[in-house]
């Protein structure tokens, strides 16, 4: 089982390919396996790494009683440092969108290129945005009497009732979440608030990334994805592009993974990787 120190912690990555590197960043509550489809692609081309982020999966857990996206970018950059991986393309979604666009606007210099799916930036969230994030909090209450894999099930019926198509496929990021190691209750709070609290954090400035970014999100994401998609787009100076994942939800790369795979490596050969 691969695995690396990395800021206190034992951090398990996959490892693929051998050539200019692609690191991808999962969402919460799930692993790095929900980027195999575009890693399987990639492989040929690209060295590719996807890690389990500290909470999740075969990483696990620590004793540091509060988890922020700062203290995952202090994670990903011990990760890079030790696998001698210069200068990467990030590539995150949802959770590991925000980890990207930390890690970017803290250290410009350390990264190629920048992919953001699915994700949000620190801005204002709106009607839509604050219920979504009380909802977050209120998951994350439950959890204690009913656990988040039974939740996030029941969670997703009740998306797709009321915004059908908001959970894209659902039986892939259902089955991932199922098959996973299970977070401990006190593990998936801490996690839950470490993406709460982000939007409002107001340290990321997205003027200081000067590489090339692409920004994707699921046509039928709930409309805050919509709006900070486009926002990230006009914030960071170098933007290739805001793409549009047609048929998918909040997991666009697995929702539909040939459009999505498609784009990311447009990006790459295309605006990042050209010569």
């Amino acid at each position: 089982m691969p695995t690396t120190q990395t800021n206190g912690i034992e951090t398990y990555y996959e490892r693929r390919g051998d050539g200019r590197p692609v690191v991808f960043i999962h969402g919460a509550i799930m692993d790095n396996r929900m980027w195999a489809t575009q890693m399987d692609v990639l492989d040929d081309e690209f060295t590719t790494v996807a890690h389990d982020v500290r909470g999740h999966g075969r990483t696990g857990g620590s004793d540091v009683p509060t988890y922020t996206v700062d203290l995952y970018v202090e994670d990903l950059d011990a990760l890079l440092t030790a696998l001698d991986l210069e200068r990467p393309v990030l590539c995150g979604l949802s959770l590991g969108g925000c980890v990207a666009q930390a890690y970017a606007a803290t250290y410009p210099e350390k990264v190629a290129g920048l992919v953001l799916a699915d994700t949000f930036t620190q801005a204002p969230l709106g009607l839509t945005g604050r219920l979504l994030f009380t909802n977050l909090r209120v998951f994350a209450a439950l959890d204690r009497v009913i656990r988040y894999k039974s939740l996030n099930r029941f969670q997703m019926r009740v998306g797709n009732l009321i915004k059908p198509g908001v959970v894209g496929e659902g039986g892939t990021v259902q089955e991932l979440i199922d098959t996973g190691p299970t977070i401990s209750h006190v593990e998936f709070v801490k996690i839950v608030n470490s993406l709460v609290a982000f939007p409002r954090g107001g340290n990321v400035d997205l003027s200081q990334i000067d590489v090339p970014a692409l920004i994707l999100y699921g046509e039928d994401e709930p409309s805050l994805m919509r709006y900070h998609a486009v926002l990230m787009g006009e914030l960071i100076p170098n933007t290739a592009g805001v793409t549009e994942i047609p048929d998918a939800g909040h997991a666009s790369n697995i929702d539909n993974p040939a459009f999505f795979t498609e784009a990311l490596q447009k990006f790459l050969n295309g605006r990042v990787y050209n010569d």
